[in-house]
Formats: C-alpha cells, sequence, structure tokens
C-alpha cells in the first residue's frame, strides 16, 4: 500500500517516522472499483492501480503516485497502452523547465536511460501526454506529487512492463467511495477522502465534501443498512471496507505493534504484486 492508505487508516500516527512500540493498521481489504474489470484501472481518489489479467479471475492491485494538483492524472478517460520501453528518456517540458527555474533550479534538456531518470527503468505509454512509469524517488508512491503521469515502485513497474501486453486497456476513474453486496448479503462501503479540487481545499482542515454516484446509492438504499453506520464511514474515512448492514463488522482492523528497537530506521519497501480472487478483497 502507499502512504495515503497508511495515513487514512491510521489517523493521528506519524507514519512517515512511526515511533518504536507504536500500533499501526495495515490496510489490507479493500472493494473492486465500480468498472469493468479488464486490463488496467486506475482510481485516482485511493491511489491504486488495478491490473485484471486476461483469462484470470485475480487481480493484482498496487499503490501509485499521482499529479500535483493543478498537474492532475486524468479521470474519467478510457484509453490504451500504446508501447512499453525498457529504460525510458525523459525531455521536460517548457512549463516544467519554467517551474523549475522559478525555484531557482535547473533541468537538464533530456534525462538519459538510468536510475535517476525520474521515470525509472521501465515505462508503459498510454496516450500521447502520460505514461504509467517507475521513479528515482520510491517515497512519493501513495501522494500527490508527478505532473500527471502514474508513478510505481520499481519492483511494481517492472512487473507490469514484464506481463503487460501493449494494447491492454485502460481505464482512469475518481471514485473516493466504493460499495458492494458480498454473496451472503453483507453490505460493505469503503471511503476515502477526495482528492482536494482547489488551493483552498488543499490547505483546509475541513473534510472535502462527498457526492454518492447512482452504484454506491443503489447498494446503501437497501432497508437492511444502518445509516448510522453508513455516516459513520462517510465522517472516518479510513480507506477500509466497513459492514453496513447487520451487527458485526467483520473486516480485521487489530492495530500491528512496530517493533521495540531504537536503532530502527524507517524504510518504504517496494510492494510485491498480489493476486486475490472475488469482489471484495
Amino acid at each position: 500500500m502507499g502512504l495515503s492508505n497508511m495515513l487514512e487508516a491510521n489517523p493521528g500516527v506519524d507514519v512517515y517516522l512511526p515511533k518504536a512500540g507504536s500500533k499501526m493498521i495495515i490496510p489490507q481489504q479493500l472493494i473492486l472499483p465500480d468498472a469493468p474489470r479488464e486490463g488496467i484501472v486506475i482510481n485516482s481518489a485511493e491511489m491504486r492501480l488495478y491490473y485484471y489479467p486476461k483469462g484470470s479471475k485475480t487481480v493484482v492491485v498496487l499503490p501509485i503516485g499521482i499529479g500535483e494538483l493543478g498537474k492532475d492524472t486524468p479521470i474519467n478517460w478510457t484509453t490504451a497502452v500504446e508501447r512499453k520501453k525498457d529504460g525510458p528518456t525523459w525531455t521536460p517540458t517548457k512549463g516544467m523547465h519554467a517551474d523549475y527555474a522559478a525555484r531557482g533550479e535547473t533541468l537538464p534538456a533530456v534525462f538519459p536511460p538510468g536510475p535517476d531518470n525520474p521515470m525509472g527503468l521501465y515505462a508503459l505509454y498510454i496516450g500521447r501526454l502520460y505514461a504509467i512509469h517507475g521513479t528515482n524517488a520510491n517515497f512519493g508512491i501513495g501522494l500527490r506529487v508527478s505532473h500527471g503521469c502514474v508513478r510505481l515502485r520499481a519492483d511494481d513497474i517492472k512487473w507490469l512492463y514484464q506481463n503487460v501486453p501493449v494494447g491492454t486497456r485502460v481505464q482512469f476513474v475518481d471514485q473516493p467511495v466504493k460499495a458492494t453486496v458480498e454473496p451472503d448479503g453483507s453490505r460493505y462501503v469503503e471511503v476515502h477522502n477526495p482528492l482536494s479540487t482547489t488551493e483552498e481545499q488543499f490547505n483546509s482542515r475541513e473534510l472535502v465534501p462527498i457526492t454518492l454516484n447512482q452504484a454506491v446509492s443503489k447498494v446503501l438504499v437497501d432497508a437492511s443498512v444502518n445509516q448510522d453506520q453508513v455516516n459513520g464511514a462517510i465522517q472516518g474515512r479510513t480507506g477500509m471496507p466497513v459492514k453496513v448492514n447487520g451487527v458485526e463488522n467483520n473486516i480485521q482492523t487489530a492495530p500491528v505493534p512496530m517493533p521495540e528497537n531504537p536503532q530502527a530506521v524507517p524504510q518504504e519497501e517496494p510492494m510485491t504484486p498480489v493476486t486475490s480472487p472475488g469482489r471484495k478483497q
């Protein structure tokens, strides 16, 4: 998972530098986005990429970094992987040069392939202006840090490069709220804080307003649903599935204790792709 997922699940805890002995919740269950289960689905609101391998009933879920405010990653866009590149070069735009110059920094005209390239070692090009690529700074995964492209950790983009064919469908969505009905009738809702759309929202401590779409409303309108639980999930925005009918929430949220090691240095490790069947992972 990325930093945004950890931040949502652990309000009030420093997930960047957790103190030894502190307890943290690792969010490992989720609801699939409301989108065709085909190819790649990128949900910017939760900063996750979903890949549905053709001919398989599994899904690979990977954390991503997305575009900064004002340099947003696309939403409501369907495209395809046009080409792949092992060892991409990066040519900054005039606007990027201007942004860096305003901070007293300079960029080279072209970044050659290699570990210092901001695009990392692999890239999947989607459309004329965007790519799914690696990074030379893993700490930004799960944050709004790019100029609009989708960033992944080194191991994750390598796996996608090796397994995703050219021509694969790619769909961008923006779904901060997801909901599902399980085979046993259980209804779950998963709420993320929506992406800020203005500087005022970005800098405010107030919650970004949430509007439930038709698919989510259809799940939550059932008579069995406890609306107090729904409202609690919307206010809490933990980014984890919450059961909203019945008397129990069987999602495991027991905190995981951090090791008591005063010499430990927190590090962000690459995520190995995980495949899981079903609707609610």
